[in-house]
């Protein structure tokens, strides 16, 4: 049997077409950007975990009249928690006062433009309109 040394695809072929010299870059997809931030958050959370399970020894919690025990790691994970919901209502309340009047301001504008008619009242509809077009 003799083999034929010739292949069916070119062997000068490229992967990817050049672009002024240059090999075009691999375009990004949303698919990767969901993929890196759920593999950070699937990080954050095994570290939350380490965390909570080696801040395991009891503590008082004193919480407006409320109190109890909790592991330390779940107590300074709510807190943590807490700060967080309060930093997003604080900046939530100042981007909605920054923004009220704005909104105030444009409503005001739309509402106070008047509203013109192309033809006065008393006039007759067919006056403009040439003697040969009837």
């Amino acid at each position: 049997m003799t083999r034929s040394t010739g292949s069916a695809h070119p062997t000068n072929m490229q992967s990817a077409p050049k672009i002024n010299d240059r090999s075009r870059p691999v375009p990004r997809v949303r698919a990767g950007g969901s993929l890196v931030a759920f593999t950070a958050s699937a990080v954050v959370l095994l570290l939350l975990l380490i965390f909570i399970l080696q801040n395991g020894q009891r503590t008082d919690v004193h919480f407006f009249g409320a109190q109890g025990q909790l592991p330390m790691g779940v107590a300074l994970l709510l807190a943590a928690v807490f700060g967080v919901l309060l930093v997003t209502i604080q900046a939530t309340m100042r981007r909605i006062i920054q923004l009220r009047p704005l909104t105030r301001r444009h409503r005001t504008a739309v509402y106070t433009t008047t509203i013109t008619r192309p033809d006065p009242a008393g006039t007759d509809p067919g006056a403009d309109v040439p003697e040969g077009r009837n």
